[in-house]
């Protein structure tokens, strides 16, 4: 829909995305009820930024007599599609959308959409350094999403020449029915399966991201990621790959050998930039960087903008951020790994003594795995959180000879901080790596991880 004059609208979820997608509904001339089951209290700002406009607010609770005033239901990111009033409004029949689709539907300039479990943030933001370091004069790099910007409530403003880099989680694509023109599926493993409630509809709701191309976009999948390559029959147009092993000879993607990024193309390959360019620790970031050049090769953007976008980029905040070096110990913020998958990858970024902070609220993910590599990679476990019990059954008993020598269980998140501080010794690392989300203390990771910034910053 592209036309929302006069349209009903009921907007679900008053954050980022619901406030932006309120304004831009609302300057398009249609009449907007910005709901949330936040008390009207703690949505009192909120309420206020939007006493000038012809908004409604409605705070407090989800009245379903909300959809008897509306034609169209719009979706912020996490909220669940067994919530009452998306299942009345469902089997009413009214149409469901969201943000990214109002965008997709309206935008002018070519698309870049880029999903997966795991490094989308980390990839979406190399990618966007590469565009800005590309574009010319007039032109501009739009890059939000899933992160930073909703740029829906910038549509007015992107010309048809700019370019556009989205970050699109599975619960944006959920809603989705249009692809971008150059559309990326970095990963696919276990997360969120409490909002999907398997990996086949998990799986599914990041495949829409390839679903609705043409015979004349790019697909860019992970050669060596089996979810990701399970995609390649959804392929309808041209394929870029990446990995770290070679790909054969005549297909187009990137890979490493161990000194450079490679790209190898079907008239041959060229080096990139040397693994030296990249300042982010692991191997999975290496990863990253292989994918942002697939992603930007398909684009069209030259090799000079690829290490232009590389080159002293340091990570994004929340994804194994160095905080601070504290009487010789090391306390890392990687707030942002929300998934087990996750906490694995910053663990393995890591060769020093580590003390590993774990907890928060389980998605309904397995843990055996992390279980059995914290045995064998980490010091000290500290477990906090709603999760605590799920995590200690799954790391049960210390066993000799492995290098875990301690496991114990806080009481709350600035508990686990206090006991960290206590054993930490000079050559440690500390890693907030949670594996969980953060809702059971906090609104979100960042708030989780700012808490953490402000707490270490804070040691005598």
């Amino acid at each position: 829909m592209s036309n929302w004059s006069a349209k009903r609208v009921l907007i679900i979820g008053a954050a980022r995305q619901g406030q932006a997608l309120a304004r831009y509904l609302s300057s398009q001339g249609a009449r907007v009820i910005l709901n949330d089951k936040r008390s009207g209290t703690e949505m009192n700002d909120i309420r206020t930024s939007f006493d000038s406009t012809s908004v409604e607010c409605v705070f407090g609770e989800h009245p379903l007599d909300l959809l008897d005033r509306v034609e169209v239901v719009c979706l912020s990111g996490g909220i669940p599609l067994n919530l009452p009033i998306v299942q009345e409004a469902v089997k009413r029949g009214l149409p469901l959308t969201n943000d990214s689709q109002v965008f997709m539907e309206s935008v002018k300039a070519p698309v870049v959409g880029i999903t997966g479990s795991a490094g989308k943030t980390t990839t979406t933001t190399i990618v966007g350094r590469m565009a800005k370091a590309a574009v010319k004069s007039s032109r501009q790099a739009w890059i939000g999403g899933n992160i930073g910007l909703p740029l829906v409530e910038y549509l007015d403003e992107i010309a048809a020449d700019d370019i556009v880099i989205l970050e699109l989680s599975s619960f944006q694509l959920e809603q989705m029915s249009i692809s971008p023109n150059v559309a990326a599926v970095l990963n696919i493993t276990p997360n969120h399966l409490d909002r999907h409630g398997s990996m086949a509809a998990y799986s599914a709701a990041k495949a829409r991201i390839l679903d609705f191309q043409k015979t004349g976009d790019t697909a860019v999948l992970d050669r060596e990621d089996k979810g990701s390559w399970d995609l390649l029959p959804n392929v309808k147009g041209r394929l870029v790959s990446f990995g770290i092993k070679q790909p054969p000879i005549g297909e187009t993607g990137t890979w490493s050998d161990g000194r450079n990024i490679i790209l190898q193309t079907a008239s041959g390959s060229e080096k990139v930039m040397s693994l030296d360019t990249i300042l982010l620790r692991g191997e999975h970031n290496v990863v990253c960087v292989l994918a942002a050049c697939a992603i930007a090769h398909a684009v069209g953007l030259s090799i000079e903008s690829m290490v232009a976008g590389v080159k002293g980029f340091t990570g994004v905040e929340h994804r194994l951020e160095l905080v601070r070096n504290w009487q010789g110990v090391q306390w890392y913020n990687d707030s942002i790994a929300t998934a087990p998958e996750r906490t694995m990858a910053g663990i393995r970024s890591f060769t020093e003594p580590l003390i590993l902070l774990l907890g928060g609220r389980d998605k309904d993910l397995p843990w055996e795995d992390l279980a059995r590599l914290v045995h064998n990679r980490v010091d000290h476990v500290i477990v906090f959180g709603e999760a605590s019990f799920k995590i200690t059954a799954a790391l049960g008993q210390l066993t000799p000879g492995e290098r875990l020598s301690s496991i114990a269980c806080a009481s709350d998140f600035q508990d686990a901080l206090y006991r960290a501080a206590q054993i930490a010794e000079q050559g440690d690392v500390v890693l907030l790596s949670p594996g969980c989300t953060a809702y059971d203390a906090f609104r979100d990771f960042e708030e989780r991880g700012n808490y953490f910034k402000k707490w270490v910053n804070n040691l005598p």
